[in-house]
């Protein structure tokens, strides 16, 4: 900065400030939805929080390792879908999921685990789908209902439509198996439902000792290593009564989902149809998975699953389809089969679909889940709780009363103690209200930041730090006038000495509240970002707008502007004059002498 104001050319400057402001508000009224309003936290417009409690097989504590993975894959499918605002959180062993406005739908399929595998079909059977409340399951129509698995190979395709080619692939993918399968289901008189798995977790974030019991013992009948001889063939006896323990009525809780070994064969059910599944182990992970996606499929009549696959799970894939021709694959998502297709021709691009019923929403929300990332852990049924906004209006509109009280408090001041230099600092906080406002809206779009209340918070204690740059400021014209100088010639010399303890100030709010942003969570999270955003606005304001027009005042030919005792310098100007005369009586003295 120049040693003199009339070096400063603040014009400049405020030319400068006015074209950040048009700049800004240009962007706010003519991009994204022309609404000039931030985005409001949950607390502020009322939304939908999702808690999901982790499940381990044993009972045991999910590793802080595994919870921080499902945190970040939940967070990758956030944004993904396109759910803008939403927060994931850990709270202890729980993961929180918090999404403004009316789009808490969207997260409640956030906490799927999605753990998808390929696994060889050995050999199915059909079963009636039974409401969960019905006692008397009543016979599938045209199915036989009795008898107990073969240990033949898969059933032959029947005359299902052959698959339309993978979008960009060079192999057909595989016709889904329709209901013709020749091997008869066991006895469904004798099946009982598996213990119910609807118990809440407790808070720790583990499953109790009845849950972890119901794992185990489903786990022993479903996963057992004998229910495949060394020959490759099923064990009836061990699959005729796993397949007896299997409940595959609609919306019935699976205690192995998201918990199954992909080492051990598997009694799965089919999803959206009658046939209960005994798979060998698991040859191809899902994770070998590079990218998915939904559509509609023109000759089939129903949205399906594209996937493609990573270079290793496309040569594995390319391998099986070859050597399994005529085959059937099953695609096991969460321990239950969406789709187990008869394999036509080997695929070797590795680019292959997903048939079931899916509806489009269905479609999209297994293929974002899919393209994102299994999670580590299950995690018990979402619980969605609907918050409303009106505790955080209420607490909102005391949060700014309270803060027009203080600010008003501080414009009397500031007009009691600097009369005309407070004019000054009411217009530079107003302006640097309205720099604040456009940056809160414009990152609300660019980034999603949503401001809540406590970001609200941190605005109100921006304005004293604010404030206290401009007492700085005015308090070192006051020393500088004290000891003999005019206004004028005060004001460029305050400010250089003003300045570095300004920027000293800054810093040291900007550093805490970089740490605490850093450390913190959630809602302290956006009292550190709005205190840190006003803390450099501040910087901008200061050196903008407070000092070029005090510069500006200072050189005005307006006696009235110019005039110490309108800013609220008359007292400090006379001890300077009184001082100075002092001064220079000293001095003749020392000559006379």
């Amino acid at each position: 900065m120049a040693a003199s104001a009339g070096h400063l050319r603040p014009g400049r400057y405020l030319a400068l400030f006015a074209l950040i402001v048009i700049v800004l508000y240009a962007l706010v009224f003519l991009t994204g939805n022309h609404k000039p309003t931030p985005k409001l936290g949950i607390d502020l417009q009322g939304g939908t929080r999702v808690t999901l409690t982790a499940r381990t097989p044993d009972g045991g504590q999910p590793t802080r390792e595994s919870l921080n993975q499902a945190r970040q894959i939940i967070e990758r499918r956030v944004n993904g879908i396109g759910v803008s605002g939403t927060e994931v959180l850990l709270d202890g062993n729980n993961v929180v999921i918090t999404v403004p406005g009316e789009q808490g739908d969207q997260a409640k399929n956030l906490g799927k685990t999605a753990k998808l595998g390929f696994r060889k079909v050995v050999a199915n059977a059909t079963q009636p789908v039974v409401p969960p409340q019905t006692t008397t399951p009543p016979p599938a129509t045209g199915t036989p209902t009795s008898g107990a698995p073969s240990s033949s190979a898969p059933p032959a395709s029947s005359s299902a439509p052959p698959s339309s080619p993978a979008a960009g692939g060079g192999g057909a993918a595989a016709a889904p198996a329709q209901q013709q399968s020749s091997t008869p289901a066991a006895p469904s008189s004798s099946a009982t439902p598996p213990p119910s798995s609807q118990a809440p977790a407790p808070s720790d974030g583990s499953v109790d000792a009845e849950t972890a019991k119901e794992i185990q013992a489903a786990k022993a009948l479903r996963q057992d290593p004998k229910l495949i001889g060394a020959d490759g063939q099923a064990n009836q006896e061990l699959v005729a009564k796993a397949m007896a323990s299997l409940t595959c009525a609609p919306n019935a809780k699976d205690p192995l989902e998201g918990n199954d070994d992909p080492k051990l064969p598997l009694v799965a059910c089919g999803d959206h149809d009658t046939y209960k599944y005994l798979l060998e182990p698991e040859f191809l992970p899902g994770t070998e998975i590079a990218d998915s996606n939904s559509g509609y499929d023109q000759q089939r009549g129903q949205w399906v699953v594209n996937l493609s696959f990573k270079a290793d799970g496309t040569k594995t894939w390319a391998d099986f389809t070859s050597k399994n021709t005529g085959q059937q694959a099953a695609f096991v998502l969460d321990t239950q089969v969406v789709s187990a297709p008869n394999i036509q021709v080997a695929i070797l691009d590795g680019n292959t679909q997903i048939t079931g019923k899916f509806t489009q929403s269905e479609a999209k929300d297994l293929s974002d889940i899919l393209k994102y990332g299994s999670l580590p852990l299950s995690f018990a049924s979402s619980d969605a709780t609907t918050v409303s906004a009106t505790l955080g209006l209420a607490s909102l509109q005391a949060g700014l009363i309270a803060g027009g009280i203080g600010l008003l408090v501080v414009f009397v001041y500031c007009l009691f103690y600097y009369r005309l230099l407070g004019v000054l600092t009411i217009l530079s906080l107003a302006l640097s209200g309205a720099l604040v406002f456009a940056v809160l809206v414009l990152l609300g779009r660019w980034i999603g930041y949503t401001l809540d209340l406590a970001g609200i918070a941190g605005l109100i204690i921006a304005i004293g730090i604010t404030a206290d740059s401009f007492v700085i400021y005015f308090e070192r014209l006051k020393d500088e006038i004290r000891e003999g100088r005019t206004f004028r010639s005060a004001v460029p010399r305050g400010w250089v000495r003003a300045r570095r303890t300004i920027l000293a100030s800054d810093a040291v709010s900007f550093l805490a509240a970089a740490i605490l942003y850093v450390i913190a969570v959630g809602d302290v999270q956006g009292f550190a970002f709005t205190l840190g955003m006003s803390t450099v606005l501040d910087l901008v304001v200061v050196y903008l707008v407070t000092h070029p027009l005090v510069a500006m005042v200072s050189t005005s030919k307006n006696a009235f502007l110019s005039n110490p005792r309108h800013l609220g310098l008359g007292a400090v100007q006379q001890l300077g004059s009184q001082r100075k005369k002092a001064t220079s009586v000293g001095r003749a003295n020392v000559k006379e002498a």
